[in-house]
């Protein structure tokens, strides 16, 4: 394996372990509820500051690696969530999981402004890269499901961030040693820089990518926090334990995430703003398919939402890539993680204090309809065509 397909490969294992430790609370809750003699919504809010530092966090963490390195933001990443999530798990009270899990959010947010700008720096084809990148990515999602419940199960809540704690721990040291070893900093290949794109196409884009992500990131966050109780709840009766329970909604997001990948080939062929809108079509429509399913229908429903809500991460990224000038790609990509992750905390509130009001998820499902309303709108309104960007860089660039 090269130095480059191995840097890939850790990258890749960077994203899925991002959005695994983000995701360990939403399980291990469901089995923290007796202990701390409080209601599923009044812990959910316990992750707010995981959520907000995870975007919020992403300015500074983004500017560090522009002006120090992405490689060494890269390895403080590994460590420092795996030390965050060991801390988490030696938590005596509520208070104590909150500071580990807003620890967990700073460290988490180191990961998109570094970590898809190396992916993008460093690819041959961007949309495959970033399907790719982007499936691993929604591994992580399902494997915090799949292995939070079993262990929360078998050995208790704690172990299921310890372990997986250590286990970043481990990754960083390897990949420590592959930064020693490969020197991949100064390997990076010089590329052709491609033609100006105007700038007001670029502010177009811009507007786009702080209505879409914000809005988009609302559905994304919301289902993904949500999903392991939806299935508990609307599953009831089908199956006893917290563990199959994980393993049904694991299921679901490792279905899903196979979607970025045919995205991905579908961004290199076809024109972006088609490929956009067909994809919030179809996740208003399964949103709103979503509020009366119990049963197997809500597995039936939940899984074609979450192929279109994953399905639409790497087009964000794919806009960011090229429709955006190479100068400002890692700043945009830093304004886009706030705005995709630091909405977190606001899907955390509602999810939980909505739950709590009307003792099911109805009401969520509604406002997320509402949000992809938004989405679809802007994008048929501010979001340039690939056309028009290419049809103007000729001129740009005399």
């Amino acid at each position: 394996m090269t130095d480059a397909k191995r840097n890939f490969l850790f990258l890749n294992i960077g994203h899925l372990l991002d959005h695994f430790f983000m995701l360990i609370f939403t399980t291990a809750v469901l089995t923290m509820e007796s202990e701390f003699a409080e209601s599923y919504g009044h812990l959910l809010l316990l992750t707010t500051w995981s959520f907000f530092f995870f975007g919020g966090a992403s300015l500074p963490a983004g500017w560090l690696g522009d002006r120090w390195s992405r490689h060494g933001m890269m390895l403080i990443f590994f460590v420092g969530i795996g030390a965050a999530s060991v801390m988490t798990g030696f938590a005596e009270t509520p208070t104590q999981i909150e500071i580990g899990l807003a620890l967990l959010g700073v460290f988490g947010a180191i990961y998109h402004p570094i970590g898809l700008a190396l992916v993008v720096e460093e690819a041959g084809r961007v949309g495959r890269a970033l399907a790719i990148n982007g499936v691993w990515g929604n591994m992580g999602v399902a494997l915090a499901a799949l292995t939070t419940g079993a262990i929360a199960e078998l050995y208790g809540w704690r172990w299921a961030f310890i372990i997986p704690g250590i286990v970043a721990i481990g990754v960083g040291l390897l990949y420590g040693l592959h930064l020693a070893k490969a020197k991949v900093a100064a390997e990076a290949k010089a590329k052709k820089a491609p033609p100006a794109i105007p700038v007001s196409l670029q502010k177009r884009a811009f507007i786009f990518l702080i209505i879409a992500p914000m809005f988009g990131g609302l559905i994304f966050q919301a289902t993904t926090i949500s999903l392991p109780k939806i299935m508990d709840e609307r599953l009831a009766g089908l199956f006893p334990g917290t563990a199959e329970i994980g393993l049904i909604t694991a299921l679901v997001f490792a279905c899903a995430a196979v979607a970025q990948l045919i995205v991905g080939e579908l961004l290199d062929r076809f024109p972006t703003k088609r490929i956009y809108l067909g994809l919030v079509a179809l996740q208003i429509a399964f949103c709103a398919l979503a509020i009366p399913a119990v049963g197997w229908g809500s597995v039936a429903v939940t899984l074609p939402l979450m192929l279109v809500t994953f399905g639409l991460i790497p087009v964000n990224d794919w806009i960011v890539a090229h429709f955006i000038s190479k100068e400002y790609r890692s700043r945009v990509y830093a304004v886009k993680s706030v705005l995709v992750l630091g909405i977190g905390a606001v899907a955390v509130q509602m999810s939980g204090r909505l739950h709590d009001m009307t003792g099911n998820f109805d009401t969520l499902f509604m406002v997320l309809v509402s949000s992809a309303v938004v989405v679809l709108f802007a994008t048929a309104l501010i979001l340039p065509t690939r056309r028009q960007i290419e049809s103007a860089q000729p001129a740009a660039a005399e």
